[in-house]
């Protein structure tokens, strides 16, 4: 018998707090940022490991043109851009998604449901004074595939969410405030950096988090408009991959010719 027979129980004791802690970061992030698929991860990842993923995509709508994008949801990549097809859905919304003022607010203030009553208050109160004004969201998956199931050694999504608001200076100081505190928490490790945009920054997962699924969580500004990046997928993520898709992103709503 051994002399510690704690210390075996600890060992994945600890890597359950870990997990849980990370899972609360993200929820939090999620909030404050808007975007599903921060939650999506964590919920993919913290608690479980699926192994290889199998996505069943929408079905391309063939009958008649699509109507050209307008708005902020003009400012979204298109699909076919750097060989992405169109992703999962992301929730309820399916891949591509604009909301309304109104509509996002409830979307955030949801996604706070499962926070302890304080903690919720507090942060649907920052929510409010956010005063924002839409959403666009897309889902994009790393190998076109107009078909229905992708099941690709190395595909990976990426998950787009565009928030604007009335106030510039609101947009600036919630990204930073993301970037601060993924940053101050320790846990996370830095992700790529965005060439040309140094207002973004990318954070990924401990090394040691023992599972096959890697993401990379990004936060970054252009404006009035805040940016929300998630890609998830098997080791090894394309992490440059990832990386130039957001680039060209941010690119696209820096240049107002390519955005309208």
């Amino acid at each position: 018998m051994s002399e510690h027979p704690s210390t075996e129980a600890a060992v994945p004791s600890t890597r359950r707090r870990r997990a849980g802690l990370i899972a609360g970061c993200v929820v939090l992030l999620a909030a404050l940022a808007g975007g599903v698929g921060f939650t999506a991860v964590t919920v993919r990842g913290a608690d479980h490991d699926p192994g290889k993923p199998v996505w069943r995509l929408p079905q391309t709508v063939t009958q008649g043109e699509r109507p050209a994008d307008t708005g902020l949801k003009a400012m979204l990549l298109p699909y076919g851009t750097n060989g992405f097809g169109r992703g999962p859905d992301l929730a309820q919304y399916g891949a591509d998604a604009e909301l309304s003022g109104a509509q996002a607010v409830a979307m955030r203030k949801e996604s706070l449901r499962n926070l302890p009553r304080p903690q919720r208050r507090e942060l649907e109160r920052q929510i409010d004074k956010q005063h924002i004004t839409g959403m666009a969201m897309r889902s994009y998956l790393s190998v076109e595939d107009p078909g229905g199931y992708v099941d690709v050694d190395g595909a990976f999504v990426v998950e787009i969410v565009l928030s604007r608001m009335e106030n510039r200076g609101t947009v600036r100081s919630i990204a930073v405030a993301q970037q601060e505190f993924l940053a101050a928490m320790k846990i996370f490790r830095a992700g790529p950096r965005i060439e040309g945009h140094r207002n973004a920054r990318c954070f990924l997962p401990p090394a040691d988090s023992g599972k096959k699924i890697d993401f990379v969580a990004c936060s970054a500004y252009e404006g009035d408009v805040l940016v929300s990046a998630t890609a998830y997928g098997v080791k090894p993520l394309d992490r440059k991959g990832v990386a130039q898709l957001l680039r060209d992103q941010l690119d696209r709503i820096k240049d107002p010719g390519k955005a309208v």
